[in-house]
């Protein structure tokens, strides 16, 4: 009674050999009756008067945002418990769909396959929530189509469930807003909640909390002041009592830590005379210490075996004896050591000091024995890439399955590219190379065989189920699983999508041209007869591609090791084609330059250009399709470059792959010079188009080095400024009120002569710095601190650059010059001269203009991105199949996917 807390909240853990304790608490009621946890730090004596009087329950404390992050099969089951518990009190609220479903997967973990006569007489004895009776139908029909489903799988899907619930780990504490309102506040890891009822209204996330106090009976939130305005916000509620609040006061302190800090924080200094407010801290470890401690293996390996918890499991299961886990803690359900909360039928866990009290009885070997699952298999929520995310859908998923009248068998597990036995084969290859989208669909993952929806039980290899030779032999020969074979197919799948960026121009374009008589038949001839020769080739290049990957997925030969079970041949016999259509490559600077040209001296080539760019087709700024063919040069090697690296110098396609990836790097090396100079063009043209009140923003020599979003300290505070950051000068815009979404600029400062310094204590402004030039300076704020030092180190090396330069840069912001229109364009609409000579951005003023490009995304997101950024993003693209599940339908829809380091392209079908 004397020790901490501490020491009796360890002695529970080692009784139940629990690694992952730090996840529970011990929770007690005080002398006022009201539920208080165990505080770590204060003699149990203290806490806990009359010790004979009071049970303490071990329950579920802190719940993480998904259950995969617990490592240990033992604290997920103890969750699993934590959710029965929940139901049976009331305190999980849901539809009768998700509590009929959740309760189905408890059955299948209790009593194990789905069994009429016993379902209904173990419903009648065991109330797992009040009025089951209702429900029981829709139990028992869920409960049929979990056949074969292990009783760590049940609990795994449990959980993937139950943490989709808006009430999943809430526990209310009734209060009052301002206005006298009852409400009921909570708190979870992302942050502070407030419910009506049982329907959450507003969050406080910790990221936007700066401070939580409570003063006697009331409860303050400070909030942190928001960008755009100067003044902070104090949030109040008023709880039933003093105690109350600071009860909840503590639990909110504790999660803020658990969850957002690395490590335990330190104990404060006590005073020297007198205290002010409260002393309590969290104590323990975060959730970080705990993943890193059972990642790096720091404790010693007890294995947990789950098995049913009722004796109706044996019903069904073969009697076979096994010598493999002879010292293995067992699952007991006729004695408990240690109660679970006030579940008494709950099956606990017996102790087991060094894994050797208890030994296999002659009783156990008839139970089915389930692995102990090392890794959460969080994988098996994935459907080729897509994620369902909501708890109707994993509803729909189980009505789909109800839908078969026979029983099903579990599925076995598909190959594996990691080896891990718990990943399926669409598992995304560790190494960054071979990726989801680009392998083929497993055929019991079909959305059209309506066969076990992986979402509700997971593909997980159970050593317990006995495979055939000749089951093995179907799945080698129907998924190869070579990473040559992922790399081959991510060819052939970005070569889809670079075939459709060159129909852009070679066919849409093309095609709109012909019916425009907008374009000089130079600048048409220029253009067209570049692009033609390349799209001919890359056709059969394509077609070449998928005709190896056809062979070499056959499934009558795909175990035998032949000449098609490679892909660098085809690689070289086809760059060394390539290499012949570089004349047309090195034209493309030319064709950027001279389209650019002809939109500026031609209103009507400037305008057909932007209603082309405004349809669907054109999902990119038209220029950016004529860098297409460099970027692909970058993509091929890459991809060559990883093909080297995993043949070893034996295999057969070793020399082939190694004389491709000499050639392409070869292309590359010759091209990248006007690459690079093409990018930096082809973006300060993009840039003019978002800009409102620069004219000459495309100069020779001028190049982008950074966009992105800071505050600007002014007299109202700190204000968003979309800042862009080139190689002479620095410019800061806002986002303008009007139709064409573009950003007007406010002003310039010349890098030539600037210094810049940090000024955070100056101005008591986080991230802060203050740029000096000659004529004005500015005090800026950025988001983060890594925010703060990329624009510090961009801005420094662009002054660098300046300084090198022969002085000060060009006036920026004149006055536009009269345009230069060809003859045959300066009488339409009978335009007057002061139309003639206003700014030329007028007409994109007034146009309709994209609002979904990196500009937007980064004043949104107040962030920014460098050009490096961007010349990375292009080299890394990827193609492939995804599939969408719809809230409100049965079936899953297959989509067509690009992704890229920005953005994600949906499409559906690679046509």
């Amino acid at each position: 009674q004397r020790a901490p807390g501490k020491v009796l909240h360890d002695a529970v853990c080692n009784h139940l050999n629990l690694v992952e304790g730090d996840y529970f608490g011990l929770e007690f009621p005080d002398h006022k009756k009201m539920m208080v946890w165990l505080d770590l730090l204060k003699p149990v004596m203290k806490q806990i008067r009359r010790p004979k009087h009071v049970v303490v329950k071990f329950v579920v404390k802190f719940f993480p945002p998904d259950h995969a992050q617990l490592q240990e099969e033992l604290t997920r089951y103890l969750f699993a418990l934590q959710v029965k518990q929940d139901l049976a009190q009331g305190r999980l609220t849901c539809n009768d769909t998700s509590t009929a479903l959740l309760i189905s997967h408890i059955v299948q973990s209790e009593i194990g396959d789905f069994d009429e006569t016993i379902d209904r007489e173990h419903l009648a004895k065991n109330k797992y929530i009040p009025q089951q009776e209702a429900l029981e139908d829709k139990i028992m029909e869920f409960h049929r189509s979990h056949m074969g489903q292990t009783p760590a799988e049940s609990d795994f899907q449990l959980l993937e469930i139950a943490r989709r619930l808006e009430m999943y780990g809430i526990r209310l504490h009734p209060a009052k807003d301002r206005e006298g309102t009852k409400i009921n506040l909570a708190v979870a890891n992302t942050g502070i909640l407030v419910f009506q009822g049982h329907t959450k209204i507003n969050a406080f996330n910790w990221a936007k909390v700066r401070k939580l106090s409570f003063k006697r009976k009331r409860f303050l939130i400070k909030l942190r002041p928001d960008v755009n305005s100067s003044f902070q916000d104090t949030l109040e509620f008023l709880m039933a009592s003093r105690d109350f609040c600071k009860s909840f006061w503590k639990i909110c302190v504790e999660h803020h830590a658990f969850f957002r800090l690395f490590e335990e924080p330190k104990p404060k200094p006590k005073p020297v005379l007198f205290s002010r407010g409260s002393s309590f801290r969290f104590s323990g470890r975060t959730q970080k210490q705990v993943l890193d401690y059972v990642k790096e293996g720091g404790h010693k390996k007890v294995q947990f075996e789950r098995k049913h918890s009722k004796i109706h499991s044996i019903r069904s299961l073969t009697a076979q004896p096994s010598e493999q886990h002879t010292e293995v803690p067992k699952q007991v359900s006729d004695s408990s050591s240690f109660a679970y909360g006030d579940d008494n039928d709950a099956a606990a866990v017996q102790s087991s000091r060094q894994g050797k009290e208890l030994k296999a009885s002659a009783e156990d070997t008839g139970q089915h024995k389930s692995p102990s699952l090392k890794k959460s298999p969080k994988e098996s929520r994935k459907v080729d890439g897509a994620v369902v995310s909501t708890v109707e859908e994993e509803e729909e998923a189980a009505k789909d399955r109800m839908q078969q009248n026979r029983p099903q068998s579990q599925q076995p597990s598909t190959g594996s590219l990691t080896g891990s036995p718990h990943l399926s084969e669409l598992s995304i290859n560790s190494q960054g190379g071979p990726s989801v989208a680009n392998m083929s669909l497993s055929p019991n993952l079909s959305p059209d065989a309506k066969q076990s929806s992986p979402l509700i039980s997971p593909l997980l290899n159970d050593p317990s189920c006995i495979r055939t030779d000749d089951e093995e032999e179907v799945k080698r020969k129907r998924f190869p699983t070579e990473k040559a074979y992922f790399i081959a197919k991510e060819v052939a799948t970005t070569e889809r999508t670079y075939l459709k960026d060159l129909e852009v121009i070679t066919s849409w374009f093309q095609s709109a041209v012909s019916k425009e008589d907008c374009m000089p038949e130079t600048l048409r001839n220029l253009i067209f007869s570049n692009f033609e020769p390349l799209h001919k080739f890359h056709a059969g290049f394509l077609k070449e591609i998928e005709q190896r990957l056809a062979l070499w997925e056959g499934r009558s030969n795909a175990h035998i090791k032949g000449d098609y079970q490679r892909i660098g041949d085809v690689m070289l016999k086809n760059i060394q084609s390539m290499k012949q259509l570089t004349i047309h490559l090195w034209k493309h600077d030319e064709i950027l330059m001279e389209l650019e040209n002809g939109i500026k001296n031609s209103r009507k080539l400037e305008t057909f250009c932007r209603d082309f760019e405004l349809q669907k087709v054109c999902y990119l700024p038209l220029n950016t399709f004529l860098l297409r063919p460099l970027h692909r040069l970058m993509h091929y090697k890459q991809i060559m470059e990883r093909l080297c690296k995993h043949y070893p110098p034996s295999h057969v396609d070793f020399r082939d792959s190694r004389a491709a990836l000499a050639e392409i790097s070869e292309m590359v090396a010759q091209l990248h010079g006007n690459m690079i100079k093409m990018e930096n063009f082809q973006k300060l043209h993009e840039l003019r188009k978002d800009l409102i009140g620069t004219d000459n923003l495309v100069i020779p020599g001028r190049e982008f080095i950074r966009l992105g979003s800071l505050s600007k300290l002014s007299g109202k505070g700190l204000q968003q400024r979309m800042f862009f950051l080139f190689n002479d000068i620095l410019l800061y815009t806002s986002r303008g009120l009007t139709a064409s979404n573009q950003f007007k600029v406010h002003g310039h400062l010349p890098l030539y002569g600037m210094t810049i310094e940090e000024s955070e204590e100056e101005w008591g402004v986080p991230h802060c710095l203050t740029l000096r030039g000659q004529h004005q300076s500015i005090v800026v704020a950025a988001s983060t601190r890594a925010e703060m030092d990329k624009w510090t180190e961009d801005i420094q090396m662009a002054i660098d650059l300046a300084e090198k330069s022969s002085g000060p840069a060009p006036e920026l912001l004149a006055s536009s010059p009269p345009d230069n229109k060809s003859p045959d364009e300066t009488t339409v609409d009978q335009e007057s001269e002061d139309d003639l000579s206003a700014s030329r951005t007028s007409l994109e003023r007034q146009s309709p203009h994209r609002g979904n490009t990196t500009v937007h995304v980064c004043w949104h997101r107040n962030t920014s991105v460098s050009m490096v950024d961007f010349s990375i993003a292009v080299e890394n693209q990827l193609s492939g199949n995804l599939l969408r599940k719809f809230k409100n339908s049965n079936g899953w829809q297959k989509l067509w996917v690009v992704f890229t380091n920005f953005c994600m392209f949906f499409y559906k079908s690679h046509q």
